[in-house]
């Protein structure tokens, strides 16, 4: 990477980085992008330049999550029998190591809130939603099937961290959650993958909570 696109992408991380503070403290709506482009130290059109939305000054790494599915499948990792026990076993891992980026980091629950408090962000996510599963079932081998396990395989996805949330949003300790989930996603999974899950994806207990960023 050139010295002008890191300059670029360092520039783009750090208005996000200032908008987040400020979405959580005052949520979303409140919020314009004149008070993000002063907190980043940039002009407000330096601040369309790299997001041409609000929506997508919350979720910056919106492009990586619509894509983050195709890429479990295409192609599939070693040990993997089907594109259901890729896309299963990487939530199940992510579960029992406590990812961040699920939910289960220090953070979490204002993250949440913010986006059930905006009906724009909740559309976006709806959105987002819908390209997670078209490019998950663009990188699925072609049948007359495959719109419908995409469908099944994003939708389980979905239906997991949205009772993940739920149960951050409720107050409950993340090592439960991760632990309850991973038992319940091998068990939704098993209709769509007759493979077992690795050792180990039935036991998060490993996750003490200390993970997070």
């Amino acid at each position: 990477m050139g010295l002008r696109e890191t300059k670029k992408r360092q520039t783009r991380t750090a208005i996000a980085d200032a908008a987040l503070p400020l979405f959580l403290a005052h949520g979303f709506d409140r919020v314009t992008v004149a008070e993000v482009a002063r907190q980043a130290g940039v002009s407000t059109n330096t601040v369309f330049n790299y997001f041409p939305t609000k929506e997508d000054l919350f979720f910056d790494r919106q492009s990586e999550v619509e894509q983050y599915l195709a890429a479990l499948v295409d192609p599939l990792p070693p040990g993997a029998c089907c594109p259901a026990a890729a896309v299963r076993d990487d939530l199940c891992a992510a579960l029992g190591r406590g990812d961040p980026a699920l939910g289960l980091g220090p953070g979490a629950a204002d993250f949440f809130r913010t986006v059930e408090a905006s009906p724009a962000l909740r559309a976006r996510e709806r959105e987002i939603g819908e390209r997670v599963e078209t490019a998950l079932a663009a990188a699925l081998p072609p049948s007359p099937t495959t719109p419908l396990l995409a469908g099944a395989l994003a939708g389980l996805h979905r239906a997991t961290l949205r009772e993940l949330r739920r149960r951050i949003l409720a107050g409950d300790p993340p090592p439960a959650v991760a632990a309850d989930l991973t038992a319940a996603a091998t068990t939704a999974f098993t209709p769509l993958c007759p493979c077992p899950p690795p050792d180990g994806h039935g036991a998060p207990a490993a996750f003490d909570g200390s993970t997070g960023r």
